[in-house]
């Protein structure tokens, strides 16, 4: 509504003879219980006129009234000016704006974007905290493209360290051979059994040793298991072709598991990066830093920055023997994927006990001068509980993402065999609807939640037809599209002459041009929990003009008929497209 911007600038001009800023000029959608559409808010202004906010309110309202066509009746609340706009405003705004298929759809805007999500370890399978990282980054990079970024999705895959070496040395010891083809088992999960098996044979050791007097730690330190981890781990480094050939097999197989996850998730990278590949990287920043007095080497030789005066700590960058630590591996990599993209942005989306570590990274790379670290952005995001005993994982310690997504789906599929209204699918438009409807329940319940706000997920009350879930939203999609094909509905624009809306439709049309603010409000936060919210009060609002007016099919007004189909029509449209930016898929039926 910037006609009211404009027109309430030429108010204080011609009342008070003063020309303001448009920033001065608040404009908020009035309250329910005001008359009027739009609300100005009349206290800066009072600076100017000299006068009480009712005074001032009063005589910008009556100028209003009188110049502008538009609006047509006003009233004040103290300091705010509630204005009621011409429904001809609304239906014009509905026609030409919200109805073009160009609503909103932003342009490219020039600028490069790099989201990094997933980050797994290959040692063990995705599981529940994996799911949110991964529906958050894949929403978020949907969410920049909608709105005009061109967006580089990439995983940067954790292949190498101890713990890879864990799952290596067990499946040598105890593995007998064992291949995914053999067992039955998704490869992510074979080797997660070995890295399980390492662990409970490697405590065994521990509890022996510290039986023959040894604490803790030393026993830690001196179990046979970790000290032949060790040693495959220098064979790793060393290039040794025999464990180098088990590291490819083993991570073979994770990566063939991890990609039915991703496919049956619904997220996808343009690039992989690898840590085995990056894990050199860095040193030659560090080598930078020390020549610019950004660094600094203790007598021992290692290279520390001092962040002290910036509210943080010391921080070590390279080890005395001239290994790297993880700060010196990212930012190699950081280096590494701006040399590679020449992004404008770069979007970390990594839990939050990350903070730090995070802070520490782009306060060097913008000590060292990198004219590109002031765009980079650590997505934090906090952990997902389960309430205790709705879903035990396979160790009975971590939910494995692949249970849950089938878990989901067994659960969509109860749930809607429930209502009977699945009776006259075929077995595989059932098997794909469950899907829709068991992922479409996990995605939202897990986005509609402010990223850094830890989650409590229950299962069941994601998979609820009433109520702030994806399925209501589903079912809303599906229900405005049997009412589309009931009424044969085909598209055309309402003459100028028809008129009489009702409230809950001047509603619909208010809240339906909200839809590119919204994107533009979600991208710029990089929270898809605004969007998905926003698609969920379109939904109830639907609902209800769907029940408030008489049966659209059976209108017997063909311009009230036409323009209620639209304003359905509308709503699946961006329904559809904000719930495919959360990776949902909205069915076509119910």
């Amino acid at each position: 509504m910037n006609f009211i911007i404009t027109a309430t600038l030429d108010a204080i001009k011609q009342l008070y003879n003063e020309e303001i800023a448009e920033s001065v000029i608040n404009i908020q959608e009035t309250r329910k219980e005001f008359e009027g559409q739009a609300t100005v808010v009349v206290f800066p202004i009072t600076k100017i006129s000299k006068k009480s906010p009712e005074q001032t309110a009063q005589a910008i309202g009556e100028y209003l009234v009188e110049n502008v066509a538009e609006i047509t009746a006003f009233n004040v609340v103290k300091g705010f000016l509630n204005l009621s706009i011409a429904e001809s405003y609304f239906l014009k705004q509905f026609n030409e704006e919200i109805l073009s298929p160009e609503f909103g759809i932003y342009k490219p805007n020039g600028k490069k974007v790099m989201v990094e999500y997933s980050s797994p370890n290959t040692n063990k399978p995705l599981h529940l905290g994996h799911v949110r990282n991964n529906l958050l980054g894949y929403s978020v990079a949907e969410l920049l493209k909608a709105y005009g970024y061109e967006v580089t999705k990439v995983n940067l895959v954790n292949d190498r360290g101890i713990h890879i070496c864990k799952s290596m040395l067990a499946w040598q010891k105890w593995g007998n051979g064992e291949t995914p083809e053999s067992s039955g088992l998704k490869g992510d999960h074979l080797v997660g059994k070995y890295y399980v098996t390492f662990d409970k044979e490697y405590k065994k050791e521990i509890d022996a040793l510290k039986e023959q007097g040894q604490t803790e730690e030393e026993a830690k330190k001196n179990a046979p298991l970790i000290k032949e981890a060790q040693v495959m781990l220098q064979q790793w480094e060393a290039g040794d072709e025999a464990v180098v050939s088990l590291w490819k097999t083993m991570n073979g197989w994770v990566y063939d598991g991890f990609a039915v996850t991703y496919k049956n998730l619904g997220v996808d990278f343009d690039k992989f990066y690898y840590e085995s590949n990056t894990y050199l990287l860095g040193k030659d920043t560090v080598e930078e830093g020390l020549q610019k007095g950004v660094f600094f080497k203790k007598e021992d030789g290692s290279v520390w920055i001092d962040l002290t005066a910036d509210g943080l700590d010391q921080k070590l960058v390279l080890r005395a023997d001239g290994t790297s630590v993880y700060i010196t591996q990212d930012l190699g990599t950081a280096k590494m994927k701006f040399d590679d993209f020449g992004m404008d942005e770069s979007i970390y989306v990594v839990g939050n006990e990350q903070d730090y570590h995070f802070k520490v990274l782009f306060l060097i790379l913008e000590k060292l001068g990198k004219s590109w670290a002031k765009g980079l952005y650590h997505l934090s995001y906090g952990m997902v509980d389960l309430p205790n005993g709705k879903m035990k994982s396979r160790e009975g310690t971590v939910v494995d993402a692949d249970e849950l997504i089938d878990d989901m789906v067994a659960t969509a599929q109860e749930k809607t065999e429930e209502l009977g209204k699945t009776n006259d699918f075929t077995a595989e438009d059932k098997a794909e609807l469950y899907k829709n409807i068991g992922l479409g329940a996990l995605k939202y319940f897990l986005l509609k939640v402010e990223p850094k706000k830890r989650l409590l997920f229950d299962p069941n009350e994601s998979i609820d037809f009433q109520g702030n879930t994806g399925p209501f939203i589903q079912y809303t999609h599906a229900r405005i599209k049997s009412l589309l094909n009931k009424a044969g509905y085909q598209f055309a624009v309402n003459s100028e002459q028809f008129s009489g809306i009702s409230d809950v439709e001047l509603e619909m049309i208010m809240l339906l041009a909200k839809y590119p603010s919204e994107i533009e409000l979600a991208a710029k936060a990089h929270s898809p929990a605004s969007l998905a919210n926003y698609l969920y009060e379109l939904a109830k609002l639907f609902n209800k003009f769907y029940h408030d007016v008489p049966p659209i099919v059976k209108t017997e007004d063909a311009d009230v008929k036409q323009f209620r189909l639209n304003l359905s029509k509308k709503t699946a449209d961006i329904i559809h497209t904000g719930m495919l930016i959360l990776g949902i898929t909205s069915p076509e039926r119910m």
